[in-house]
């Protein structure tokens, strides 16, 4: 008896990290992530290893039931190591960790949300050749074949990602025809980021059997278009029971030379998505206010009713690589809650 083991990792592409995988065929049933073995591949292929040393090696961190191949079939996400088994310079999951359990009595939790695009021959799915389509207005979260495009390869990603168990909490159509979100969370940050990472690839491996291309593009149209962004929404256990807490987070993120050393690991075209403009902050300033779309943070209106709650960083893009962006929210706000004595 065999199974297959499709084995995903984040490639070394800059200024974006594509998703790799390949299949392994495993002789006996699957028995957990630990017995799993380690796997090899060429880093000179995915910009990881020069050719004349081109030996890297897939350690298995996370893994879920195939939902495309069923069965007995599984999905296996790895960090990259290097040869001697310490963590390549493209691992950014092994840094998250670190900081994670530094800061693991404080109960960080994320919920992302991750906006995308379809494509179809190199249009935006709704676009017409060589035109546009009515501008934007009705498409967030609408209804009807001349609003919403798409809609069967979103609710094919849905169930996939209910198969194969991941925290999926919700999808829904965003503002240009053509662009979805799905929400991940409110989970962990290894966990969150994990499950994102499997998603996508579900994405664009759901989108290959029909015939279309999801993309993390944070501004796939120039002009008066919507971005596509990642909006991270993040709380501690203090945060989740004290307003005060909400506060020192949001101030933390807008101290010193915090707001840029986060921006700039934010995702690649982030000065094309942050302009001011659809629902944005400018990319150079820092912002926070509650129930402000136009502000770097956003506190919910009910967190400012209720008096505890979490905050949501609207800056992160869509091609954001979650380890970085969980791994600067857990560090910059759980470090000012401690300083402050909010744990």
């Amino acid at each position: 008896m065999t199974f297959k083991a499709e084995y995903i990792w984040i490639d070394g592409t800059e200024p974006t990290a594509k998703l790799r995988s390949k299949t392994k065929i495993i002789a006996g049933s699957p028995a957990g992530l630990d017995a799993l073995p380690i796997w090899g591949f060429d880093g000179s292929s995915t910009n990881q290893a020069e050719g004349h040393a081109s030996d890297c090696v897939l350690k298995p961190v996370f893994t879920c039931p195939d939902p495309i191949r069923g069965g007995d079939d599984i999905l296996v996400l790895c960090e990259v190591l290097n040869i001697d088994l310490t963590p390549h310079a493209s691992n950014t999951r092994a840094a998250l960790a670190e900081v994670a359990e530094r800061f693991t009595a404080q109960e960080p939790i994320f919920g992302i949300e991750q906006e995308y695009t379809f494509f179809q021959d190199g249009y935006p799915l709704g676009f017409p050749k060589g035109g546009f389509p009515a501008p934007q207005g009705g498409y967030y979260c609408g209804v009807g074949a001349d609003e919403i495009f798409g809609r069967d390869v979103v609710e094919a990603h849905l169930d996939n990602c209910l198969k194969a168990g991941l925290a999926i909490s919700g999808i829904n159509a965003e503002v240009m025809p053509g662009q979805w979100e799905f929400q991940v969370g409110p989970v962990a940050p290894l966990e969150v980021s994990d499950h994102l990472w499997v998603a996508r690839w579900l994405l664009y491996r759901t989108a290959e059997d029909f015939d279309v291309a999801a993309t993390l593009d944070p501004k796939p149209v120039k002009g008066d278009w919507n971005g596509a962004g990642a909006h991270t929404n993040f709380s501690t256990k203090a945060m989740r029971e004290n307003y005060d807490a909400i506060i020192t987070a949001a101030e933390s993120l807008g101290e010193g030379s915090k707001p840029l050393d986060h921006v700039k690991h934010y995702g690649a075209g982030i000065d094309d998505r942050l302009t001011g403009l659809h629902e944005t902050a400018p990319w150079n300033e820092y912002s926070y206010g509650v129930s402000n779309r136009g502000a770097s943070v956003r506190i919910p209106w009910q967190v400012e009713k209720d008096g505890k709650g979490y905050i949501e960083d609207r800056r992160p893009n869509a091609n954001v690589d979650p380890y970085v962006v969980t791994r600067l929210l857990v560090d910059t706000c759980c470090s000012a809650l401690e300083k402050a004595g909010q744990v």
